[in-house]
């Protein structure tokens, strides 16, 4: 039954993807198969008017009528310009994660539900929505204390984890069916993608989960002086809802707005981007929806950011090639740039490295000698990671999410400060990081981990001369034996997996069998 309604799921939003031309669009019917070409007409393509309008645009007008999960299944595509080509990718960067609001009394009872206290006991005022996205929105309330505090309320909507849930189980049938029957959609990993969406979306779903990035970014910058993050509630938020401390702040939409307030939008431009850089370098946590909507500025000047839904990671070693890839570039040293490259394993070494550093040079030289307002961080890294695509470099997802996180924060800054200068202001935030990566305290920190390293080895030897011992013997006796409690758990696990090979052929025949007898 699972089955059938997965594919009845993805039978309409096929047929809404035809409504907008956004499934098989009319610029790659040259070439196309007859088969796909006959799909196009029985799912009711239309030729549309509107010739002038992108494939990628109509793509994201689809996307946004089919709900939640498409927006969101979107976004992580967005990520995948390898997969869907960087035309349509970046058009995807504008799906709008908007909705109508849900009504207030379901908010209490989701709140309720998830708290299991009255909403009297927990707020002693609690306002209408004042936002509202796909998964859930915000309002506006005051805790029932002694002396109230102002707080933000985020109440996820009624019903939103079982609609996602059918969702993703259409998706991951999908590209179950690609892959069997595909060697691109094995190459392409479809499944993967389903997978990162469905984790995407769990993590989104319990808003605790939110609560904890928030915390965990607050811990991380407590010490800036010019970026804050709002305290968490931990007694009003569950896996339902989510409470902070209100934000009595100005909006940086307007940069008349700010200067109005008394802050200075050039400096307010600087700490944006010296802010995300630090976060992203330092901790290798960074908050990944900088958008204007997503920061204000409080009464110190302090830039304060809300909606911590998207976050980014970067492990040490991606964090260092970052890094050294950035220097490379201000230094305009690009053997160096492609020696990182090599190092990390990114390129294939069947590649000259003189070959793929005078690609970088074609990348970096026409930044240098132009106007600050014509030079950007973010268009570089794309040309980069474009660069590095044609010379076989796979997709590296934490970077890309990275990528397009600078495109937004880059255009934060320049609607602050039309002449803002991205690579004077991120030069300290780099070279500072880089000091301290390859400075005397940093050999240090590298000693005191090869002593510890050293340590667990001695400690863990004997037990490891132990067991070697023991196979030894073992193979010098015959052979390795196996407990027969372990012997029947492989032979059950093995029909198992049989049985389940069994069914999901079954299923993808069946599949298939509607599918044909659909299009004749």
């Amino acid at each position: 039954m699972g089955a059938w309604t997965d594919f009845w799921r993805l039978h309409h939003a096929a047929r809404v993807l035809a409504r907008h031309d956004a499934l098989v669009p009319r610029e790659y019917m040259d070439g196309l198969p007859v088969s796909l070409r006959l799909a196009r007409k029985m799912l009711g393509t239309r030729e549309r008017s509107d010739a002038a309008i992108p494939p990628g645009v109509r793509l994201v007008q689809a996307l946004e009528s089919l709900g939640p999960a498409y927006i969101k299944l979107g976004q992580v595509l967005a990520t995948r310009p390898d997969i869907i080509g960087a035309d349509v990718a970046r058009a995807l960067e504008t799906l709008q994660d908007r909705l109508p609001p849900f009504a207030t009394g379901a908010a209490k009872a989701e709140i309720e539900a998830s708290l299991m206290k009255p909403v009297s006991e927990l707020f002693s005022f609690f306002g209408e929505p004042v936002a509202a996205a796909s998964i859930a929105q915000v309002h506006i309330g005051e805790t029932a204390e002694e002396a109230p505090k102002k707080v933000a309320v985020k109440v996820l909507r009624p019903g939103i984890a079982q609609e996602f849930s059918r969702d993703i189980s259409a998706f991951a049938f999908a590209a179950r069916q690609a892959e069997r029957f595909s060697t691109e959609g094995r190459r392409l990993r479809l499944g993967a993608i389903v997978d990162t969406l469905a984790l995407s979306v769990a993590l989104e779903l319990d808003l605790r989960m939110e609560g904890a990035a928030a915390s965990e970014l607050g811990e991380n910058t407590r010490n800036d002086r010019d970026f804050r993050v709002p305290a968490i509630d931990w007694y009003r938020t569950g896996g339902r809802v989510l409470t902070s401390e209100w934000i009595d702040g100005t909006p940086i939409r307007d940069p008349r707005e700010v200067e109005a307030a008394g802050h200075d939008p050039k400096r307010i431009a600087t700490a944006v981007v010296q802010s995300f850089l630090t976060q992203a370098l330092r901790d290798g946590f960074f908050h990944a929806d900088l958008h204007p909507g997503n920061l204000f500025v409080d009464g110190e000047g302090r830039l304060v950011a809300v909606d911590f839904g998207i976050m980014g990671r970067l492990d040490p070693a991606m964090r260092r090639f970052l890094a050294e890839t950035l220097a490379g570039f201000l230094a305009r040293d690009y053997m160096r740039v492609a020696e990182v490259h090599y190092q990390a394993g990114f390129v294939p070494r069947s590649y000259p490295i003189e070959t793929f550093a005078q690609a970088l040079r074609a990348i970096g030289e026409p930044i240098f000698g132009r106007t600050a307002r014509d030079v950007s961080m973010a268009k570089l890294l794309a040309q980069l990671f474009d660069t590095t695509y044609r010379f076989d470099m796979q997709a590296q997802p934490q970077l890309i999410l990275l990528q397009k996180t600078m495109v937004v924060v880059e255009g934060v800054a320049r609607a602050l400060d039309p002449d803002f200068d991205i690579w004077e202001s991120s030069r300290p935030v780099v070279e500072t990081w880089m000091l301290g990566q390859v400075g005397p305290e940093a050999r240090l920190r590298e000693v005191g981990d090869g002593v510890n390293a050293l340590g667990r080895l001695a400690r863990d030897l004997p037990q490891l001369l132990r067991n070697a011992e023991i196979v030894s013997t073992m193979l010098v006796d015959g052979g390795m034996r196996l407990h027969p409690d372990t012997v029947r758990q492989i032979a059950d696990a093995q029909a198992l997996r049989t049985r389940h090979v069994r069914v999901a052929i079954w299923i993808a025949a069946v599949a298939l069998g509607v599918l044909a007898a659909g299009l004749l």
